[in-house]
């Protein structure tokens, strides 16, 4: 599915990879400033976290907790040097757990990632909008 979406649309964007019923792991693939961790707020809104949220780049894991007390856990790998660095902070624990896993840079650790997930590719168009494709 691709989704063509501006900023000011991305909630509905949001709603429509929702009502496809994506893997609870997400892997989201896209160059920098492309909005996938905008996009990530955008989607666990919708699943009910009510906190502020904000890129895990440096704490390379943030974790949220829904409405509906479902976790909710965001995952930035972008520097992780390693996928031993990885499994030394536990991330297999977390992807599976059987909670809301997002995960940017997923490239970094591809060995890790469970069999099962879903995709969300985000491009920048020259317009300023995003083009979403969701697998």
């Amino acid at each position: 599915m691709n989704i063509e979406f501006s900023l000011t649309e991305i909630n509905e964007a949001a709603a429509q990879v929702l009502a496809q019923n994506p893997k609870k792991v997400i892997l989201f693939n896209g160059e920098m400033g492309a909005g996938k961790t905008t996009f990530i707020k955008s989607f666990s809104k919708l699943l009910g976290v009510n906190d502020t949220m904000s890129s895990p780049t440096f704490s390379l894991v943030n974790e949220y907790q829904t409405i509906q007390n479902q976790k909710v856990f965001h995952f930035d790998v972008y520097r992780i040097k390693s996928e031993d660095e990885a499994l030394d902070m536990g991330i297999e624990e977390y992807l599976y757990s059987g909670n809301w896993c997002f995960i940017e840079w997923s490239e970094k650790i591809p060995n890790l990632i469970p069999e099962e997930y879903s995709l969300i590719t985000i491009k920048m168009l020259a317009n300023g909008n995003r083009l979403l494709t969701f697998e």
